[in-house]
């Protein structure tokens, strides 16, 4: 069966991790099965929508990958895909509703409902509506009201959700909850169901946050007489504290990720393994996602954030993409840092992407090679350890990468080799004050990598010049 499924954020802010989860799970299952994945607004929150929240979320998702077959920009037989311009449509199945007898208009005042929860509370009674108007047969001739939803009086509401397994609502716990206001706004459950019978879709998948909603779509797709989706509800994500992953505790939007210089590549594989398993398999490119992924593989436990694991999941791919392409991603970073490009700049690319976990911390590694003498940190005391006590040995060194034919990896190679054996020292002996006297650390990228992509010029008037004045 080809799955119709669906993403449906409000655009009240940026996308967060969470539903950047849900709107890849929906996409996996889709193009699994050969379906088709929707992207729908859910924007009936005038006073907390934001336009620019909407190209946000848009953004984002096209960010990680995850592509969109209807929806905003794409356009598609369902049409319009924002629900602030499908408010006729919401209006059509009401007066149905009406027509059928299973909504009714309440006149009910602000202030007698008011009084209905007060009385409720101070008596420990049941809240909610009492059904005052669901009987006095109101027509258009009332004026403004709102549109309530016949509730059955106690009937179980049943739902087999994919991943909880049985859930069961008994109706008695809900009132006549309102279809539309009396401006006219419909209210969000309302709305939901009707986009997804007209939209056609099959499957739901969202956070364990929208079970509570769940009853009151279920009893709306049952008073408009159609067949609802399969939903499955997935578990929340907890940051290493065990708290929900919130803007609070720690970075929760998409957008931050990039900024920081993770792959989307990256975030989606430890997406797709946050409340999601397919063995102990870890690393998984979107082809292999695409294939595995299954609605059985989602766990009804609470998923934990892991800084450390996204990290070691993004040097994963900051190893084993394209040079080409991380060398394209890298260079905002290169620039942002002022850097002037030189015709080895991918060379620095990929001497340092080996040992980096994120763009940003590679473009910060590189300084060594772009930064003029004086900007570069120098560790002090691998100066005094390791530099300065083979100044002799090192000015030889320099001498001997002058006289080499040409300046490539393997001529400098074998320029320090022959050095090597000819002051009788193993290679380490040279390569560490070497080292310190190139980039001003004991630790750093291959040598002959680091003398390749510093050049001639810069290579030589480092080693000779030595860190000792500046040093600290």
């Amino acid at each position: 069966m080809a799955f119709r499924t669906r993403f449906a954020p409000s655009p009240t802010g940026y996308l967060h991790i969470g539903g950047a989860r849900t709107a890849l799970f929906n996409w996996l299952i889709a193009r699994k099965t050969g379906g088709q994945f929707l992207l729908r607004i859910e924007d009936t929150d005038e006073d907390r929508n934001k336009e620019e929240a909407v190209d946000a979320i848009l953004d984002g998702l096209t960010w990680l990958g995850i592509t969109w077959d209807e929806g905003p920009g794409v356009g598609g037989p369902n049409a319009p895909y924002r629900q602030s311009e499908r408010l006729d449509q919401y209006r059509a199945v009401a007066d149905r509703l009406l027509a059928e007898g299973k909504a009714y208009r309440c006149t009910c005042s602000v202030e007698r409902l008011t009084q209905l929860r007060d009385a409720a509370k101070e008596s420990g009674g049941r809240r909610g509506y009492d059904g005052h108007c669901r009987d006095r047969k109101h027509g258009p001739e009332v004026g403004p009201a709102a549109i309530r939803l016949v509730v059955p009086a106690s009937e179980p509401v049943e739902l087999f959700d994919l991943i909880k397994g049985p859930v069961t609502w008994d109706s008695a716990e809900l009132d006549d909850f309102i279809l539309v206001r009396p401006d006219g706004m419909p209210m969000y459950n309302f709305v939901v169901a009707c986009d997804d019978v007209a939209m056609g879709i099959t499957h739901v998948l969202r956070g364990d946050e929208h079970l509570n909603n769940t009853p009151k779509q279920l009893l709306v797709y049952a008073a408009m007489g159609v067949q609802r989706p399969q939903f499955g509800h997935m578990p929340l994500i907890h940051d290493d504290q065990g708290r929900k992953m919130s803007k609070r505790y720690g970075d929760v939007a998409v957008g931050l990720y990039k900024e920081k210089g993770f792959l989307p590549e990256a975030l989606v594989n430890y997406l797709a393994r946050l409340g999601w398993a397919h063995g102990d398999a870890e690393l998984f490119g979107v082809a292999e996602l695409t294939a595995m992924f299954s609605i059985d593989g989602i766990g009804a436990s609470a998923a934990k954030w892991d800084m450390q694991k996204l990290l070691w999941v993004n040097a994963h791919w900051m190893k084993n993409l394209p040079l080409e392409r991380i060398a394209a991603d890298t260079r905002p970073f290169f620039e942002a840092r002022g850097y002037v490009l030189h015709d080895r700049w991918v060379d620095a690319v990929r001497a340092l992407r080996e040992r980096s976990n994120t763009l940003a911390a590679l473009a910060e590694s590189a300084g060594v090679f772009f930064l003029a003498d004086d900007a570069i940190a120098v560790d002090a005391q691998a100066v005094a350890d390791l530099l300065t006590p083979a100044r002799a040995l090192v000015a030889k060194a320099a001498d001997a990468f002058e006289a080499a034919p040409e300046w490539t990896e393997a001529a400098l190679e074998a320029a320090g080799n022959a050095l090597c054996l000819a002051e009788g020292v193993k290679l380490g002996k040279l390569a560490q004050p070497l080292r310190v006297a190139l980039v001003g650390q004991k630790v750093g990228p291959g040598l002959w990598q680091t003398l390749y992509i510093l050049g001639r010029e810069t290579s030589l008037r480092r080693l000779r010049a030595g860190w000792e004045s500046r040093a600290t």
